[in-house]
């Protein structure tokens, strides 16, 4: 936390020196691809409420994807990723429907991100999101990259799959235990026990798949949890470390599938 503080206020200094008008310090799409802390909103530094996420923005440049999480909600978009470099325009971001004690920053953040316009570097680390009337309206910090595929290894508690919450109380708690070693897992459904093998790759250090998962075939009075969950496992493609703690599973366009909490 100390570091993004820091970093807030060389951004809050250049901010005052700059504009998405200028010509200097010229952004290219790629300048803006992959995760950003959202760190400032109309001028005041972003301070989560406890217990509640930071917010963070996605941009996947390849296919103009947009995901992440505004306080509260995961949201997802897409933007033109054809458009005039340093123009971006997000529109009304889709995003989950969970309530959380304090919505305020989700609340802002959303509402400064239906006016982007503009994007500009500001130094090496942060980038501005900019309205129409080029005035810096959100700065962004990169997200450190921190997942590694050693940081599965045990057990984990299955908090929620494809977009719901799993249950509390549930008879067999869902769950997956990593062998790293062996490159296999072990874990419940929520009905049945899964077993199997899954695969990383070498050149993607947050690449992650489970394509040879199997179950055993007992039938319980509702299966509707298990369902998602292995639904949720055909389709992971990625992981990574989340900001309120825990592990994300995601698919092919960077959705969160499924979010791992440490048993």
């Amino acid at each position: 936390m100390k570091k993004v503080f820091v970093s807030l206020c060389m951004a809050s200094a250049l901010m005052g020196l700059s504009s998405c008008a200028s010509t200097k310090n010229a952004a290219t799409l790629s300048s803006i691809s992959g995760e950003w802390n959202i760190i400032e909103v109309n001028g005041t530094a972003v301070v989560p409420a406890p217990g509640q996420e930071f917010p963070y923005i996605g941009f996947d440049t390849k296919t103009g994807k947009v995901f992440g999480n505004s306080g509260c909600n995961r949201m997802m978009g897409s933007f033109d990723v054809n458009a005039k470099p340093g123009t971006i325009e997000l529109g009304a971001l889709a995003s989950t429907r969970m309530a959380c004690p304090d919505m305020t920053v989700e609340n802002n953040v959303l509402s400064a991100l239906n006016k982007v316009k503009k994007y500009k570097k500001l130094g090496k680390e942060n980038i501005a999101l900019c309205g129409a009337s080029n005035r810096p309206i959100v700065v962004l910090q990169k997200k450190e990259s921190v997942s590694k595929v050693s940081d599965l290894e045990g057990k984990w508690i299955i908090s929620e799959a494809a977009g719901e919450a799993i249950p509390d109380g549930m008879e067999k708690q869902p769950f997956i235990e990593f062998n790293m070693a062996e490159k296999r897992l072990h874990g419940n459904a929520g009905c049945n026990l899964i077993n199997g093998a899954f695969q990383v790759d070498d050149e993607n250090p947050s690449a992650i798949s489970f394509p040879q998962v199997i179950s055993t075939m007992m039938a319980c009075p509702d299966m509707e949890v298990e369902g998602r969950v292995l639904k949720a496992l055909n389709s992971v493609q990625s992981f990574g470390k989340l900001a309120g703690g825990g592990i994300g599973l995601y698919d092919a366009d960077n959705n969160l599938v499924m979010v791992l909490v440490k048993n």
